[in-house]
């Protein structure tokens, strides 16, 4: 029998052929406390419509599918045995940016490099500032190793409070920036990310600035552009990637930080050995060599949320400028509820963010198939148009 991708999917990790359960960073669906509705989405037959996770729906590309199996000969040696190891990538990645690897290091996800950070850069004398809410890792982390945390909230468009963020920097060890920012789905530009890191600076010349750019490569916000090159120049600043998004590798577990050299030792100093398997290392070099796949990803991305957006308007809903692949909407009514009804008919929404539950909702963006059969729902849900009965469930 030929190894297709979606029978190698299923055969070498267990996952069913609807690509309904493959990680999402995080495992934002596992949190929403009903594991046992999630692995009913994972279901072939249900059908269902997962659009909780901010999950690429489409997963890698073609390219990296080839790469992974043309690694499988590699796959009884432990990584530093193999033909790609660790150090290939980041010089891979090194040259994509005009760097050294001194500047790079890498982290099973961004997740894991987040969470280090604040293991490096904090203590119980150390805060960490983050806005609230924002991706959780970090401030799951300080909570767990005692380090005081600094709130920052937001301004009337729901983008993070940077004034605020700077003054809450002096003393801290660690300021986490999400830019775009999950869950709120807004960005700020080049010229306020530079006033940012030259006020944490002055303020606060040893505290650590960690920028978060997850979602970078579905942004279409002229005014902004990766801090990168901010980082490589600036000490004490760097930027946190992955390839769980755009390039559809959540269930592979591939992220980098590239940045000042010095903070990217005392990152490095945290990483697990070996944490990245050589087939994951075989995937990410493949994707990073191909922009073209990334564009097409985001231009795909742009279309469907733009339909998604019009959608919602014509129901009386409005929501963030989104710049990424989700949305966060106002639907004047508590998360839960609106949850609840769309799971009933076969979509899954995101959870809860205090202190936005009571109106607001996080809903990504899948292919546009999945978001036209889940407008549907959303009409009923907020008592728009009626839908048929194979609408509600989901069916195609």
């Amino acid at each position: 029998m030929s190894l297709t991708r979606r029978r190698w999917l299923e055969d070498a990790f267990g996952v069913p052929r609807d690509g309904g359960w493959i990680a999402a960073r995080g495992r934002e669906a596992w949190r929403a406390g009903d594991v046992a509705a999630a692995q009913a989405a994972a279901s072939p037959a249900a059908r269902r419509i997962r659009i909780s996770s901010n999950e690429n729906p489409l997963g890698p590309g073609a390219h990296v599918i080839s790469a992974i199996t043309g690694a499988f000969g590699d796959a009884s040696r432990y990584p530093p045995n193999a033909t790609r190891r660790e150090g290939t990538l980041i010089a891979a990645l090194a040259k994509t940016y005009g760097a050294s690897d001194a500047h790079v290091t890498l982290g099973a996800g961004s997740g894991e490099l987040l969470a280090n950070a604040v293991r490096a850069f904090t203590s119980p004398s150390r805060p960490l500032v983050t806005a609230w809410p924002s991706f959780e890792a970090p401030k799951e982390t300080a909570l767990k190793i005692g380090t005081p945390v600094r709130e920052v909230g937001f301004d009337a468009g729901l983008k993070i409070d940077l004034a605020k963020m700077a003054e809450a920097a002096k003393g801290a060890g660690l300021v986490f920036f999400c830019n775009p920012n999950n869950p709120t789905a807004t960005v700020h530009g080049k010229t306020a990310v530079v006033d940012l890191v030259k006020a944490v600076r002055q303020a606060s010349p040893d505290t650590v600035i960690l920028l978060d750019e997850a979602y970078h490569d579905y942004v279409t916000d002229p005014a902004y552009e990766t801090a990168v090159p901010l980082a490589l120049s600036t000490p004490n600043v760097f930027v946190a990637r992955t390839f769980s998004k755009a390039h559809g590798m959540a269930g592979l577990r591939a992220g980098y930080a590239i940045g000042d050299p010095r903070a990217i030792a005392a990152l490095a100093a945290y990483k697990m050995p070996n944490g990245l398997g050589t087939l994951t290392l075989a995937a990410a070099e493949a994707s990073l060599a191909n922009t073209a796949h990334i564009a097409a990803e985001r231009a795909r991305n742009t279309e469907v949320r733009a339909f998604t957006v019009k959608a919602f308007a014509d129901l009386g809903v409005s929501g963030t400028d989104s710049q990424s692949n989700f949305l966060f909407l106002n639907i004047k009514r508590p998360a839960a509820a609106f949850r609840d009804a769309c799971r009933a008919a076969g979509v899954f929404v995101g959870r809860d963010f205090p202190p936005f539950e009571m109106q607001y909702c996080r809903v990504s963006i899948g292919t546009q198939d999945e978001m036209t059969r889940a407008v549907a729902v959303f009409r009923t849900v907020l008592g728009g148009a009626t839908t048929t009965s194979r609408q509600q469930q989901g069916g195609r």
